[in-house]
């Protein structure tokens, strides 16, 4: 039987963005966490978050999520994120862009945990990237940014979107056989990008776009950190060699990837597919997890978005057309499609906090 638990008060910075909709949607009724403060910014400020959601001019209600708001989430009263003050809460969920990111969350991280989907602090050498199942263990280079930066909180990101169904399904390929090197094209849906600054209509329809700034530089060097080994004080990137091109395609949710595997030892497509389905993940039982973080399917026009992205609610990557490539040496390929907006973002985020609570990190 579980132990019953505190319920724990969080704040959501950057909750009128996208992903901040995503954030309320996510925590919406969840058994551990409460949402008790959102802040935005100072345009937001003042107003109710139903108000602050509505267009002054038009009326207009801009919510972006398939799920409805919950109605308590609508009365909650919108702060402005640069006065906000975290001691009141016991999470701070961080939805903001980077150059905010950089200055608002060592200011939470003072008195209290941030969990952020942004990139600002990814690359730090005392902040680990975590994907629970995956790299569970780096949450123990938290207490070394506490003790560093003399915090009471730490910042702890989630990965690019790209990044994390890649990372998933390499996991147990590279603790099975050892990765030489890995090739990697993505196919991103639009919703990555957001509304602002998006990507503009007519530039998607009937195109792809061969190019995300900044996209395979995260990938490759998020990748690397993830798999990496923790040896005190800092992580040890995992030694194999990452190569992508990142495309931006006409769909709405659902990264697509096919990916190149060069193993250390010889393995066949059924080999890679028993690992994968074998590979138990996360050790202990959280809200949010899926029942299997790897799902395979044989059929092979599986997976596309539009059928598997919302495979146990989003929070599960699904791998399909596992097969040998003979121009790699002991080479497998395969495809994944994997949710960019639930694993990848705000879900994927209360997720590790979920982690971080169960392993006392969070209180």
């Amino acid at each position: 039987m579980e132990k019953r638990r505190k319920m724990l008060k969080a704040a959501i910075v950057g909750a009128t963005g996208i992903v901040g909709q995503q954030f309320i949607v996510a925590l919406h009724n969840h058994p551990w966490i409460k949402v008790t403060s959102l802040a935005a910014s100072e345009r937001s400020a003042g107003r109710t978050y139903r108000e602050a959601l509505t267009d002054a001019k038009s009326g207009a209600f801009r919510w972006s999520c398939d799920e409805p708001p919950s109605p308590e989430a609508m009365e909650l009263p919108v702060q402005n994120a640069h006065e906000m003050e975290p001691s009141g809460v016991d999470i701070v969920f961080s939805a903001v862009e980077s150059d905010q990111a950089q200055i608002l969350e060592p200011k939470f991280a003072v008195t209290t945990p941030v969990i952020s989907t942004a990139s600002a602090f990814r690359y730090e050498k005392d902040v680990p990237i975590l994907i629970p199942g995956i790299n569970s263990e780096q949450a123990g280079l938290l207490k070394q940014q506490r003790k560093a930066r003399g915090w009471k909180g730490f910042i702890t990101p989630i990965p690019n979107c790209t990044t994390t169904g890649l990372a998933i399904t390499l996991k147990p390929i590279y603790d099975a056989f050892g990765i030489r090197m890995v090739l990697m094209t993505s196919l991103q849906a639009l919703s990555g990008a957001g509304r602002s600054p998006g990507v503009i209509g007519l530039d998607i329809l009937d195109n792809v776009i061969p190019f995300i700034a900044n996209e395979e530089e995260k990938v490759q060097r998020e990748t690397q950190k993830i798999l990496g080994a923790l040896t005190g004080e800092s992580i040890k990137p995992a030694q194999f060699l990452v190569s992508c091109t990142c495309t931006r395609v006409n769909v709405r949710e659902g990264h697509t990837e096919s990916v190149f595997v060069s193993t250390e030892r010889h393995c066949e497509p059924e080999d890679v597919a028993r690992a994968m389905q074998e590979f138990a993940g996360l050790k202990v039982s959280l809200p949010s997890a899926p029942k299997q973080m790897i799902v395979v399917r044989s059929d092979p026009f599986r997976p596309q978005p539009r059928l598997d992205r919302d495979t146990d609610d989003g929070m599960a990557t699904v791998v399909g057309r596992i097969r040998r490539d003979t121009a790699l040496e002991n080479g497998i390929k395969y495809v994944l499609v994997s949710h960019n907006t639930k694993m990848g973002a705000a879900r994927g985020a209360v997720l590790v906090a979920e982690l971080l609570i169960n392993d006392g990190y969070i209180s």
